[in-house]
């Protein structure tokens, strides 16, 4: 906020995997007083001491009572939610973010959670005079970014086709495992073929080609850019998402997992994230610090010519996990300095151009390239 007091931020799950990250990098903005806040003070206070003077540490239970009100005791105008997992999650904290007449911004990849989320919060922060974003990270902050440069001025889409690669080394969250195990073996409503079918969550994992990585197997997820693109984008044919983990005994050992499940053996696989956070290691030998993503796309340009294009990412020196915190980064920076956001609540779906995320990209190192494809490439 341009010659006005810093905006006080609180990053929820400050010190978790992504919160680190999101804390790391608002710490150095001028215009943003951060408060980095979770159930333990000591680990809140101790990430905060790395990080400069304009941030603090906070202990805050989110799911306690009385969030308003530590929220306005702390001054706080925009709360950062990176506390996941989402998908078992209710609205509590953007509710409280708009009573204590706070912005909101969320990390959350649970498909109905994002997807229900504007119907049920829009009058609450409209009423506020505050803006509200929800599933601000790769999916779908990025993947609609990338869409919409990618089919800029097409008459049809027929096809969007999304995958993300992590690096079998980079770090990961227990909340993140949690939130893919959830759904893992479940059957999942996909638009194929003109309509909606359902497949198994990682099961059945299938070949795809990358511009800067080997090829690997992936797997269907449940994702809210499952069911936000096909409206969005009037898809005619086929909106998929699935995950390429880099070593193939991974991917398999969640295909099992998912066979399990069908199978009514193992009914609730989530509980099974901490077990697997501690001994997701033992791949990390077979594996590289290099992970990625690549969007496909399909349709009829302007002229109505067949096209097919591809954007690819390749992120090394296990830097993929910022690109789940991109959007999260920009859009909290834009609050600080008094940018004209959309009132009211919303999800992430073309909230930002793709040439925002450039100087992200370039910050970690990591290569973007557009490719045209003349067939069809799983």
């Amino acid at each position: 906020m341009t010659g006005s007091a810093p905006l006080t931020t609180l990053v929820l799950g400050g010190y978790g995997n992504f919160g680190t990250r999101i804390c790391r990098a608002l710490a150095g903005d001028p215009g943003i007083h951060l408060l980095v806040a979770g159930r333990s003070a000591a680990q809140a206070q101790a990430l905060a001491a790395t990080l400069g003077p304009l941030a603090q540490g906070v202990a805050l239970d989110h799911s306690a009572p009385g969030l308003v009100q530590a929220l306005q005791a702390l001054g706080v105008g925009l709360v950062v939610h990176t506390a996941g997992p989402f998908q078992a999650q209710g609205y509590s904290v953007a509710e409280a973010a708009a009573d204590a007449g706070a912005h909101y911004i969320d990390l959350a990849d649970g498909r109905r959670f994002v997807w229900d989320f504007p119907a049920a919060l829009n009058a609450r922060f409209t009423a506020a005079g505050r803006t509200a974003v929800c599933g601000a990270s790769t999916v779908p902050a990025l993947s609609s970014a990338v869409v919409d440069e990618l089919c800029a001025g097409w008459q049809r889409i027929d096809s969007i086709d999304i995958c993300i690669a992590p690096a079998q080394r980079a770090p990961r969250g227990q909340a993140t495992l949690a939130a893919v195990l959830s759904y893992c073996g479940e059957a999942i409503a996909v638009w194929e073929d003109g309509r909606w079918q359902d497949r198994l969550g990682w099961a059945a994992p299938t070949p795809v080609r990358f511009q800067r990585l080997r090829p690997r197997l992936a797997a269907v997820c449940d994702i809210p850019d499952l069911e936000l693109l096909p409206a969005r984008y009037r898809v005619t044919q086929r909106v998929s998402f699935r995950a390429a983990l880099e070593v193939g005994l991974a991917q398999r050992a969640f295909a099992a997992i998912a066979a399990l499940r069908t199978w009514g053996l193992l009914r609730r696989p989530e509980r099974l994230a901490g077990l697997m956070h501690r001994t997701g290691g033992i791949f990390d030998f077979l594996g590289t610090p290099l992970g990625g993503m690549v969007v496909r796309v399909a349709g009829a340009d302007g002229e109505g010519v067949a096209r097919r294009r591809a954007w690819h990412i390749a992120a090394d020196n296990d830097h993929g996990p910022e690109i789940p915190c991109m959007a999260t980064i920009l859009l909290a920076r834009q609050l600080a300095l008094g940018a004209a956001l959309p009132v009211g609540a919303h999800t992430s779906t073309s909230l930002l151009p793709l040439a925002d995320f450039a100087p992200e990209f370039a910050k970690w190192g990591m290569v973007t390239d557009v490719v045209e494809e003349d067939a069809p490439i799983p």
